[in-house]
């Protein structure tokens, strides 16, 4: 029994549209993750992380020492994080954010938003 080659190509653009429909989904799903950044033996780690605008960055606190994310550019500015607290801020626009920890200056970190 012969298949046309009208059904054959029809098959083959259904399964490519589903195959880029999975991809899509996937590629949005990983654009979403939340995206951290741990402070801890009175560093920031990672030191410098890359986002898409539109994602919210989380610091945690995983040392025994109250700990500041501080904007250079004021743009963020969180009080005394303390041991397992977490700080927040959604970065919507584009561009390079340097921050430090106010308490210890010598920990500083990038955070670079495409």
């Amino acid at each position: 029994m012969r298949i046309p080659r009208s059904r054959v190509a029809l098959a083959f653009v259904g399964a490519l549209l589903l195959i880029v429909a999975l991809y899509t989904r996937v590629a949005s799903a990983d654009e979403t993750a939340p995206a951290q950044i741990v402070m801890k033996d009175f560093k920031f780690t990672p030191m410098s992380l890359t986002v898409k605008a539109g994602t919210t960055v989380t610091w945690a606190n995983k040392d025994d020492e109250p700990h500041t994310v501080t904007s250079d550019s004021g743009l963020f500015r969180s009080g005394a994080i303390d041991t397992d607290g977490t700080y927040s801020f959604r970065f919507e626009r584009p561009g390079t954010y340097h921050f430090t920890c106010s308490i210890h200056p010598q920990m500083v970190g990038t955070l670079v938003v495409q």
